[in-house]
């Protein structure tokens, strides 16, 4: 059945839910057109389900679908960013990559495969869904476009630990892997959000001499997500910039449904607002794994992801350079069209 959609400036939209009730018609990613239904792509969604790589509660291969039913209430207008997103730029929704479940080096090279495919034709993605793991062939495929690359990484663990229980390629292990591959900037590398028990001081000491600066929780509650925002900006200047987001970064009362949740975390007004003082930034791909269906009571997870995905699709479509602030970042009481 077609559902009439809003369209603006020759890009294909989601359907216009004055039209078409949200909870009827496709379930894609906003309500978004498929890929196969438009004639090219600036920006796709996605979906990656994969977690094999998990050591603790499974159920992220279920994420992408998830998030996808969460979107169905964004709009086409993001007023924190000022920016209409899906207007600016073709943004469609590629469905899910077909992963091997029971390999995982198999499952990463679909995982890299696909994103190269995408890259190839100038295309910028946003994964949803799956584990961790999927960082490195997602890294592997963006540094082979851009070079090493900068990273921000949004999450409760630092995730550059060596093995688990011998297996060199886990959720655990992504940003080790892709340091010891060349894939990683250096001089542009930050956590943000981390907390938690460590397994010993040796963690810290490896995860500094690989270039990652630390942002904790803790951090982002003191010093506030303006002074976060700027101290992220002067870490990554004008480089590419890759984001990846594990959904445990915000608190367990914000994010239940993943697979290794931490107390303590960033609530979901801190890391938009975080994300979007990133405007301007040289923003190239992003990805938010971890989002566990079964734990997620309430869809509080899959909402909170939703909004992540629709705000990177917001910096894509604003671009390097954009003019930092939208109307509301840094501002109070802004009332719009006020």
């Amino acid at each position: 059945m077609d559902h009439p959609r809003v369209n603006e400036n020759g890009h294909v939209g989601p359907v216009n839910a004055a039209l078409t009730p949200r909870y009827a018609g496709l379930g894609t990613f906003a309500r978004l057109p498929r890929i196969e239904d438009v004639d090219h792509a600036d920006v796709a969604v996605v979906g990656m389900p994969f977690d094999t790589g998990v050591s603790y509660r499974p159920g992220a291969r279920f994420g992408a679908t998830h998030v996808r039913e969460s979107s169905r209430l964004l709009r086409p207008f993001n007023p924190a960013q000022s920016v209409s997103p899906f207007a600016a730029k073709q943004v469609a929704d590629a469905g899910d990559v077909a992963i091997n479940a029971f390999d995982i080096e198999d499952g990463l090279r679909a995982a890299q495969e696909a994103a190269a495919s995408f890259l190839a034709q100038d295309t910028s993605i946003i994964t949803i869904g799956g584990d961790h793991t999927l960082a490195l062939p997602l890294l592997r495929a963006h540094a082979a476009k851009h070079g090493p690359i900068a990273l921000l990484h949004f999450d409760a663990h630092l995730d550059t630990w060596d093995t688990y229980f011998g297996a060199e390629y886990t959720h655990g292990t992504p940003f080790r892997r892709a340091f010891e591959e060349g894939l990683l900037d250096t001089d542009a590398l930050c956590h943000v959000g981390t907390r938690g028990p460590l397994y010993g001081t040796q963690d810290l000491d490896d995860d500094a001499r690989f270039g990652f600066g630390i942002v904790t929780s803790n951090d982002v509650m003191r010093m506030g997500p303006d002074a976060v925002v700027e101290l992220l900006r002067k870490r990554v200047g004008d480089r590419p910039l890759y984001i990846s987001l594990d959904i445990d970064v915000l608190d367990p009362a914000h994010a239940p449904g993943t697979g290794t949740p931490e107390p303590g975390g960033m609530t979901s007004r801190e890391l938009l607002e975080i994300l979007r003082g990133l405007r301007g930034t040289n923003l190239v791909g992003a990805d938010v794994v971890e989002v566990s269906p079964p734990y997620d009571h309430a869809e509080l997870t899959g909402l909170a992801a939703a909004h992540v995905v629709y705000e990177f699709m917001s910096l894509l479509a604003l671009g390097a350079g954009a003019e930092k602030g939208g109307p509301a970042y840094g501002e109070s009481g802004t009332v719009y069209g006020g």
